[in-house]
């Protein structure tokens, strides 16, 4: 049986010598109270009836409740995480305001065994983040894109 995949989509702007990169931190109780690690690429899980970017473009709406951006998608490559799903992400250039973000819900049995299920956002809120601070904020599973964007930019 394949493992789960997901894609996703790394939206970054530049201001002279400084790029930023836009991240959601993960809704829910399990992350509320973590901000180190707490972050993510806007991504999602497909399946073998989807292509890896048309999910990626996809997960972009359903996280953010936002268009994926349009431009050039450059290619970061996959990542297989801790826990065996590999992640396929894509770099593309553009701006939007943080503040625009209206996120996707899940729900989930909350508290745990109560039989009780609550409703949650996928995102609880994004953020610009240079790449240095990114790097402490984004998941340890997912920071290779960051080294692979900023070795993409400086050629």
């Amino acid at each position: 049986m394949a493992g789960k995949t997901s894609a996703g989509i790394l939206l970054f702007r530049r201001s002279g010598e400084a790029t930023e990169v836009l991240l959601g931190h993960m809704g829910g109780p399990f992350w509320a109270k973590k901000d180190a690690g707490g972050w993510s690429v806007p991504k999602g899980e497909y399946g073998p009836d989807e292509t890896p970017e048309d999910a990626a473009r996809r997960e972009f709406q359903e996280e953010l409740g936002l268009p994926a951006p349009e431009g050039e998608y450059l290619p970061l490559g996959e990542v297989k995480q801790s826990g065996g799903k590999v992640v396929t992400v894509w770099a593309v250039e553009g701006d939007l305001d943080p503040a625009q973000v209206v996120p996707g819900t899940f729900e989930m049995e909350w508290p745990p065994r109560s039989g009780r299920t609550q409703e949650f956002p996928e995102v609880d809120r994004a953020a610009w983040f240079g790449l240095a601070e990114a790097e402490e904020k984004l998941l340890k599973g997912q920071r290779p894109f960051l080294v692979r964007l900023g070795e993409l930019l400086n050629g």
